[in-house]
């Protein structure tokens, strides 16, 4: 109707480790809405307990979140627990794919590659038969965590204990997987449409959180065009995460493709970042879509 505008509510801020970035996709989606169409409400999360605060009367929440008490579900339970609809996945699609080592499983289930792996709980656990099994060097991180936090690329024994022990700072389990040489793709997806593809490149060793989000030392990021035979392998292992995940509205995949155009499945983000240099506002502008177009595309996702 002529006048009335849906009122849209922005999450964003957050407790976890990725809060910084959080706060800057919240500033820029809130920047971006439409305000001839949307009545825009910026909901600012600095501890848990503020979800409960937001208005039942919202139509729609996009989700600035990252990280835990975003990406893993809690925050989803509790709008749907108020009757408030929201943009992304479900609680336990949210929660599942937080979980390195569930995606790592399932997506193994449904034939996808990606790089071997083993979890531990404690440096109790740590087992260098295996790692030595696997082969060096590995990528160590914790479990839930995101955004490169707490990553480390260990390419020697006697550095695996520190690295599990910085990562079990942040999670109460730690991932250690072979690292896989090749290059870095992200394929985003919205509402089961696979969007262009986007190669990362950068001078820092590994993809890491300075390079994600730093604005003048970042990584290379460039909308690609992949051979025909590449580019149907990439969009079937997106269709396929799609599919056996039950995603809806929109995640971002994230893959290596190695010299023998093999595509492996490093993870899937169901919130991914939304700040002015994230991978998703420049893989619509390769349709012809606009940051603020997107997010319309975003809300009608979802209703």
């Amino acid at each position: 109707m002529e006048g009335i505008y849906m009122k849209v509510a922005v999450i964003y801020g957050g407790i976890s480790s990725e809060r910084e970035i959080s706060l800057r996709s919240g500033k820029a989606i809130i920047d971006n809405l439409d305000r001839n169409k949307y009545e825009v409400i910026g909901c600012q999360i600095d501890e848990m307990t503020d979800v409960f605060k937001i208005d039942n009367d919202i139509d729609i929440a996009l989700i600035g979140l990252h990280g835990k008490f975003g990406e893993d579900g809690v925050v989803q339970s509790i709008l749907e627990a108020k009757g408030i609809k929201y943009c992304g996945c479900n609680p336990l699609t949210s929660g599942i794919l937080m979980d390195k080592n569930y995606t790592k499983t399932i997506a193994r289930q449904n034939n996808l590659l990606t790089a071997d792996w083993t979890s531990v709980k404690s440096v109790e656990e740590i087992d260098y038969v295996l790692i030595d099994k696997m082969g060096y060097p590995v990528f160590i991180k914790p479990n839930s965590g995101g955004s490169s936090v707490a990553t480390f690329f260990i390419k020697d024994k006697k550095d695996v204990e520190n690295a599990v022990r910085e990562g079990l700072k942040y999670d109460e389990i730690v991932l250690i997987e072979k690292y896989v040489k090749g290059v870095e793709y992200t394929s985003f997806i919205l509402n089961g449409q696979v969007f262009p593809t986007i190669r990362i490149t950068s001078d820092n060793e590994f993809f890491d959180f300075e390079a994600k989000y730093s604005t003048t030392n970042g990584a290379r990021e460039e909308v690609v065009e992949l051979s025909l035979e590449l580019d149907k392998k990439l969009k079937e292992a997106s269709n396929t995460c799609w599919k056996i995940f039950n995603c809806k509205g929109y995640v971002r995949v994230d893959y290596i493709i190695t010299e023998d155009q093999d595509v492996y499945l490093l993870e899937l983000n169901t919130l991914p970042g939304m700040t002015e240099t994230s991978l998703i506002p420049k893989s619509a502008k390769a349709m012809g879509i606009s940051y603020q177009g997107l997010l319309d595309k975003l809300i009608e996702s979802s209703l």
